[in-house]
């Protein structure tokens, strides 16, 4: 049996016209994970590959991981375990611009408006500009699952954003589809999620979880976006 570790991206440059890169404590974030997954396995954890998808963001967090534990390992480009967009979801349904969330209620904004975009994207009702259909998103997520439990028995990192994760949890506990969008709304950056397998099956063992920043001086180091 194996254990596949599943990292959403550190925290990312929201609000600004470049998000796709971490910010500067995005990168610490990072680095804290792969700190604490050495002190934690110590030479016992060597991951067998290590999947990402092709954002500078996900990319960045596999290297301030291996940067942060000393990790090595055959590196695959997945990009079904790309972020959806969500400036398209959104526009699918409020297409008239919006200012940049820079004060809290733009912020609550943003995200009651991505929920309801999310929504109607999964259930058919809009297709955002320039991304697949919901159904294909989902197959880019559990293709990757699929090609794990085919071709490893160890331990395997996938580092990904917040949607394809919680598109995995969901499809591995056999949620609706619409569970994905509370799940997604609440993982943190680097979080770390884990599943057992086996080749026929992923099993969930823990969600969202921050043992690298449990403690009181990473306090201010928590964040969602």
């Amino acid at each position: 049996m194996g254990t596949l570790y599943l990292v959403r991206h550190g925290q990312a440059s929201f609000g600004a016209d470049d998000y796709d890169h971490l910010s500067e404590l995005g990168q610490r974030q990072s680095v804290r994970l792969g700190q604490y997954l050495r002190e934690r396995f110590g030479d016992a954890l060597r991951f067998d590959a290590v999947l990402t998808g092709t954002l500078r963001r996900q990319l960045g967090t596999w290297q301030g991981i291996a940067d942060g534990g000393g990790f090595e390992a055959p590196h695959l480009s997945w990009p079904g375990l790309n972020e959806y967009d969500s400036h398209a979801v959104i526009a699918a349904i409020h297409p008239e611009p919006l200012p940049r969330p820079d004060t809290p209620e733009l912020y609550r904004q943003h995200f009651r408006l991505l929920r309801d975009g999310l929504t109607a994207w999964i259930e058919g009702r809009v297709q955002p500009a320039g991304m697949p259909s919901h159904p294909d998103f989902v197959r880019g997520v559990t293709s990757a699952l699929d090609h794990v439990r085919a071709s490893y028995d160890g331990d395997v990192l996938l580092v990904s954003s917040g949607g394809p994760i919680a598109t995995a949890v969901a499809q591995v506990l056999a949620a609706p589809p619409a569970i994905s969008i509370e799940l997604n709304l609440r993982i943190r950056n680097t979080a770390l999620t884990q599943f057992v397998f086996n080749p026929k099956r992923h099993q969930l063992l823990t969600y969202n979880t921050l043992p690298h920043l449990d403690g009181a001086e990473y306090r201010d180091w928590v964040t969602y976006a």
